[in-house]
């Protein structure tokens, strides 16, 4: 069963729905005032995206394609992440000094805790052992170090904070939990900084291209997928040894990123379109496959696949601008 991928359409407040089977788009989703975040469940059953105008989360089912709830959080909720036992899904609040992260209960579909982070919450990603979540805190406000805070998801409080590079965006984990990989999009910033989840401090600093936003790694944790927003490509960097291996070309000011459950593509959001667009990347030659034409001004992307049959195989990556 091919895997659907979803677009956040900023511009014009939809998610479109690509059948990766054969790159089309299947149906274009009405959401709330300007989505930007999105996140599937581990079972492939429902999609969670955030609307950053309106405070709210718009809960998608999957196999009918329809809104089935809309849960309101803090003040321009952006990204978010969805735990592994599918039970809950934090969300990042943008607005605030302090920022906030509002957990959601995904069976009663309500708040259940608002955690208080750094400045301006950006990215979220969830460690696969479901213990932890890593926020970046995106605004310094001009004096303290740009950071990461580090959520304790059975108690719901910050245990750590990681000084990172400039305007922290997005943050992916390895599937084995060993490294975090963060996108510092700030300025001239060139950096990914790599966090060892283990003792919370920074093993490397990786230079990609100019303002790295989005970032997404491969199921099998060997490589790293960054785009780079100013200079339309994407870096891959060989998790192994953190040096970049490929730089590819891709659509205008690239932002969110995922891979397909099998690695066999990455899918690059490009924002700067009316309509916008997602470049496919063979992940096999890091050539650029095909180009998709989605909505306005689009940001994020979440790709899941259902289950088949008997089997409980599932896989999915988000990414967010």
């Amino acid at each position: 069963m091919s895997a659907n991928a979803y677009v956040t359409n900023q511009g014009d407040g939809t998610i479109s729905v690509i059948d990766t089977s054969n790159n089309t788009v299947t149906i274009n989703i009405t959401l709330g005032n300007s989505p930007e975040g999105a996140a599937t469940t581990p079972d492939g059953t429902a999609v969670y995206a955030t609307n950053l105008n309106d405070g709210t989360v718009s809960v998608i089912n999957t196999s009918n394609n329809t809104v089935t709830a809309t849960i309101t959080v803090g003040t321009k909720p952006i990204g978010v992440a969805i735990t592994p036992n599918g039970k809950y899904a934090y969300v990042a609040n943008f607005s605030g000094s302090p920022g906030t992260v509002s957990v959601i209960d995904t069976s009663t579909k309500s708040v259940t805790a608002t955690i208080t982070v750094g400045n301006t919450p950006a990215g979220v990603a969830i460690t696969p052992d479901g213990k932890y979540a890593y926020v970046t805190d995106k605004d310094n406000s001009g004096s303290a170090p740009f950071k990461v805070s580090v959520i304790d998801t059975g108690t719901n409080t910050v245990t750590a904070t990681i000084t990172v590079g400039t305007n922290p965006y997005g943050v992916a984990i390895k599937p084995d939990g060993s490294l975090a990989y963060v996108a510092n999009g700030g300025g001239t910033s060139k950096a990914v900084s790599v966090i060892d989840t283990g003792s919370n401090t920074i093993t490397a600093t990786v230079t990609v291209g100019n303002n790295p936003i989005g970032v997404a790694i491969t199921p099998d944790g060997n490589y790293a997928y960054v785009t780079n927003e100013t200079d339309g490509t994407v870096s891959v960097i060989n998790t192994s040894n953190n040096t970049v291996t490929a730089t590819i070309t891709v659509g205008s000011q690239p932002a969110g990123i995922a891979i397909t459950p099998d690695a066999k593509y990455a899918y690059v959001v490009n924002s700067n379109g009316t309509p916008g667009t997602v470049s496919v990347i063979d992940t096999s030659t890091h050539t650029v496959t095909a180009t998709i034409t989605v909505g306005n001004s689009p940001l994020a992307i979440a790709i899941g696949s259902l289950p088949p049959p008997i089997l409980s195989s599932y896989a999915a990556i988000s990414a967010w601008w």
